[in-house]
Parts: C-alpha cells; structure tokens; sequence
C-alpha cells in the first residue's frame, strides 16, 4: 500500500467526507488513538529505532510499518481530522506532542524493536493525563 496525503490524493481524485464531523480536540484525537490501540491490546507493534538520536529532518520523516503511527493513520476518522501520514513528524504535529513525549510512545529503547498495543496505548493516554511529575523531572535532568 503507498501511503499518501490527502492532498496528494486530491490531484488524481475527488475527495469527500462521507458524514460532517466536529473539530476534535488535542485530547480527544489522543484518546481516539488509544481507543484504536486498545481495539487490540496483545496486537504486536513496530518500534521507531531511536529516534533521540536521529536529526530532526530524519526523526520528522520516520515511520515503520505496523507502528503505533501506522495504527492511527489506519483510522479514517483522524484522517479526516487531518492526520496527513504515518510518520513521527506529522503525529508529532497533529496530536501537539512534544518529542519527549512521542519517543516515549513510540521509540525502541523503552521496549526493544516490538511492543504490545496495550502498552503503547497506556503510553498514549499518559500524554492526556499529563503525568507532570514525570515531566519536570525529565526536564531536571535534561538541564
């Protein structure tokens, strides 16, 4: 399958949404994320390789097939919400996640070069609930 952005896919056709939908909010696209995770909690999942390493026009553009990414992509829901691709990226853009917060959703080195869909989604609501001690401290030591 070749992944393409709705704007590609306008130039060779004519794209409609089949029902209206409302504006959804940072929190809600999240929760859609971890709801399409949980659909299937022991589905297996590929790990970025890791992306803190990576510069940030590489870490922008990686994407792995059957990734947490790959998942959301999947729904139509979200792409009509505007999620353009499967790469970190644009799931960076689109769900308003800082890279820390997205390596740690997606990165092999929290898990190794797979993941359980249930882990990832634990991952993924985590950035709702804003697990803030978590964070400063991340940000204590990065200093």
């Amino acid at each position: 399958m070749k992944h393409q952005t709705l704007d590609q896919l306008q130039t060779v056709a004519r794209i409609e949404p089949l029902a209206p939908f409302s504006v959804m909010t940072r929190n809600e696209r999240i929760a859609r994320w971890a709801e399409l995770l949980e659909q299937n909690p022991e589905r297996c999942l590929g790990a970025l390789t890791g992306t803190e390493h990576l510069r940030p026009e590489a870490r922008a553009i990686a994407r792995g097939e059957g990734s947490a990414l790959a998942i959301a992509f999947e729904d139509p829901i979200l792409r009509a919400s505007g999620l353009g691709d499967d790469t970190y990226g644009e799931a960076k853009r689109f769900f308003e996640l800082s890279d820390w917060q997205l390596h740690d959703i997606v990165c092999d080195c929290h898990v190794g070069a797979t993941m359980k869909a249930r882990w990832a989604a634990a991952r993924v609501r985590a950035t709702i609930s804003g697990n803030r001690l978590f964070a400063f401290l991340r940000r204590c030591l990065m200093r």
